[in-house]
């Protein structure tokens, strides 16, 4: 088989991570890393980092390799995913990029903008803004002008947020557009793409177990580390699922049920919004609804018959 890129995105519990490591054994690829939670080292299980005995199946790229004290944007994580690319081909390898960030693949596959700087009293107002209408009113006033964006950021995403309303602001375009414009890293044709768009239910029962086994994985002592750092709540890392939530329940203000459960709903939030992300960004990808491993690995092959199982 020559070279190739494939692209799998999908929602968090999805089995995007199993599908790529099986794709890896039975095509010989290096698997490169397209979630912005799994980049940093200190969050190996509340991202759901794929394992040292998975990771020893495949070479494996971008995998908790960046501290928590540092906040990597789409553009800083674009460069360091198309040095990984480069070299992959140099080895005459297929590569993989797996991961939830659809930002991520809109960046290789559309462009990274470098957007123009934006006059400090244009941030001052946002942040203004921000206080004065509460997250909930700020996040239904951008979405009247850029839709895209007040999707995409998370939930007390105050950062990005104001961000996003502060490029409007000052250039009269959305921030959507600025990072939907530009060269692509991979051009047409050059790569195969799907998209994980398993059944809700089965998603979200999914992503309920999933947090639950982290616990005994060793969840709450991983936010008592990062905790311990006092980093700044604004750092991506910081503001991970599970993070904040067992981060209270540590501090003694909740109970352990009452931590799990709002993390569970969190992480559900969470895979709704990234499925709302694929169905609007990434409409022409094909899909695959199963979400069991060798259903979902079926159906997989049926889309690329050249490939053996």
């Amino acid at each position: 088989m020559e070279p190739r890129i494939w692209l799998i995105a999908g929602p968090t519990a999805s089995g995007k991570s199993a599908l790529a490591l099986r794709l890896a054994d039975a095509t010989g690829a290096e698997i490169v890393n397209a979630d912005s939670m799994q980049l940093y080292a200190d969050l190996r299980v509340l991202s759901a980092r794929p394992s040292p005995e998975e990771q020893a199946r495949a070479p494996h790229h971008l995998f908790g390799t960046v501290d928590a004290a540092e906040g990597w944007s789409a553009g800083r994580w674009l460069r360091a995913a198309s040095e990984q690319l480069d070299g992959i081909a140099h080895r005459g390898r297929s590569a993989i990029v797996v991961g939830g960030t659809g930002l991520y693949f809109r960046a290789l596959t559309h462009g990274l903008a470098e957007i123009p700087s934006v006059p400090a009293e244009h941030r001052r107002e946002a942040e203004a803004d921000y206080d004065r209408l509460g997250e909930a009113e700020f996040r239904d006033r951008l979405a009247v002008r850029d839709p895209a964006a007040a999707a995409r950021i998370a939930p007390a995403d105050r950062q990005r947020l104001v961000r996003a309303w502060e490029v409007l602001a000052a250039t009269d375009t959305p921030l959507s557009e600025w990072q939907a414009s530009g060269e692509p890293t991979l051009k047409a044709g050059a790569w195969a793409a799907v998209a994980l768009e398993p059944p809700r239910a089965a998603l979200y029962a999914r992503c309920d177990a999933r947090l639950a086994a982290m616990l005994d994985a060793g969840a709450l002592d991983e936010v008592r580390a990062l905790a311990a750092r006092n980093l700044a709540p604004e750092l991506p890392a910081m503001k991970a699922v599970g993070v904040r939530e067992f981060a209270a329940h540590l501090r003694g203000e909740t109970s352990l049920a009452e931590a799990l459960d709002a993390a569970q709903r969190q992480t559900r939030r969470y895979a709704k919004r990234q499925t709302t992300w694929m169905r609007g960004q990434m409409a022409d990808w094909p899909r695959l609804s199963e979400i069991e491993p060798d259903a979902q690995w079926g159906q997989f092959l049926a889309l690329n018959p050249g490939l053996t199982p």
